[in-house]
C-alpha cells in the first residue's frame, strides 16, 4: 500500500510538472510575440536608415531594406566632419547637460522629498498640493516663465539655462515623495536615531538605497528629456548648442537627405535606449529585493 501511495504521489508530481512546463512554454511564446511587436518600431527605424534613397520612396513601402547600405551613415559622418564647429563639441554639450541636469535633479528631488515624506511640519500638506497641481502644466506652458526667470538671472546663452530648470522639475519630487511614503517605515528611521545616526547618515545610507527603484526611474525620464532637447530658445552661441540641434540642421536639406534623417533618428535613440535597458534591469532587481514590512 505504501508503494502504491508513493507511485500515485509521483504521478501527481509528474502531472503538475508537465502542466507547469506547458504553461511556461505558452508564457514564453506569448512574451516572444509581445517583444516582437514592441520591437517593430525600432526594427523599422533601423531598416529605414539602411535603405538607399530610391527605396525610401517606393510605393507600396517595404518594411525591410532590399539592398541595405551604410551610405546614409557615411554621408552623415561626412557632413558632421565638414561642419565648422567640431561635432565632438556638440556631443560634449549634450552629455554635459544631460548628466549634470539628471544628477542634480535626482539629488535635489530626493533631498526635498525626504522631509516632506517623513517630517510633518506646518505647511507641508499645502506644499505637496502645490507640487501635485504643478504636474498638470505641460512644458510648453512653462517655456515663457522659464525664459523670463533665466533672463532675469543672466543665465541665457549658458548651460545653466537648461540645467537649472531641470533641477526644479516637480515630477521627481512627487515620485520620490510617494515612493518614500510606501517603502520606508517610520520605525526604521527611529531605530537609526537610537543607534545615533545623523540626518545625513539616514538619508544617504538608509533612504537612498531603499528608494533606488524610484531614482533609477527618474533617471530614465530625465535623460530622455534632456538628451532630446534642442536648447535653441535659451542658447544662441553655436559652440554651446546640443547634438539634436546640429543633427536637425543636417537633416533640413530636403528630400536628398531623407536617408540621413533616418540615420539621425537611430543615433538619437541609442543612448536613451541603453540607459533604459541598464536601469530597467536594476529596477527589477531592486524591486524584488528591497521590499520591507513594518
Amino acid at each position: 500500500m505504501k508503494i502504491m501511495g508513493i507511485k500515485k504521489k509521483r504521478k501527481i508530481m509528474k502531472r503538475r510538472v508537465s502542466r507547469s512546463v506547458r504553461g511556461d512554454i505558452a508564457l514564453y511564446l506569448f512574451l516572444l510575440v509581445f517583444v516582437a511587436v514592441m520591437m517593430l518600431p525600432l526594427i523599422f527605424a533601423v531598416n529605414m536608415s539602411l535603405k538607399p534613397l530610391n527605396e525610401l520612396w517606393l510605393f507600396p513601402p517595404r518594411f525591410f531594406a532590399v539592398n541595405p547600405t551604410l551610405k546614409n551613415y557615411y554621408d552623415l559622418f561626412r557632413l558632421m566632419t565638414d561642419s565648422w564647429i567640431p561635432m565632438s563639441r556638440y556631443i560634449f554639450n549634450t552629455f554635459f547637460i544631460t548628466i549634470a541636469g539628471t544628477a542634480g535633479h535626482i539629488i535635489l528631488a530626493s533631498m526635498a522629498a525626504y522631509p516632506l515624506s517623513k517630517y510633518k511640519f506646518p505647511g507641508s500638506n499645502m506644499i505637496f498640493r502645490l507640487i501635485r497641481s504643478s504636474l498638470m502644466f505641460s512644458g510648453a506652458v512653462l517655456a515663457v516663465p522659464n525664459y523670463l526667470v533665466m533672463s532675469t538671472l543672466g543665465l541665457i546663452d549658458s548651460y545653466l539655462s537648461i540645467i537649472i530648470p531641470a533641477f526644479g522639475s516637480t515630477l521627481g519630487l512627487f515620485l520620490m515623495k510617494q515612493f518614500m511614503d510606501q517603502m520606508i517605515p517610520d520605525e526604521l528611521l527611529k531605530s537609526a536615531d537610537i543607534d545615533g545616526a545623523t540626518e545625513w547618515d539616514k538619508f544617504w545610507k538608509i533612504v537612498m538605497p531603499i528608494v533606488k527603484p524610484a531614482w533609477l526611474t527618474l533617471m530614465i525620464f530625465s535623460v530622455q528629456n534632456l538628451w532630446n532637447t534642442g536648447a535653441t530658445p535659451y542658447i544662441y552661441t553655436e559652440s554651446k548648442k546640443t547634438l539634436p540641434y546640429a543633427l536637425s540642421q543636417i537633416s533640413l536639406g530636403g528630400l536628398s537627405r531623407a536617408g540621413i534623417g533616418a540615420a539621425i533618428s537611430v543615433i538619437m535613440i541609442l543612448f536613451p535606449l541603453m540607459v533604459f535597458i541598464i536601469s530597467q534591469s536594476n529596477i527589477i532587481e531592486t524591486m524584488a529585493t528591497s521590499g520591507m514590512k513594518d
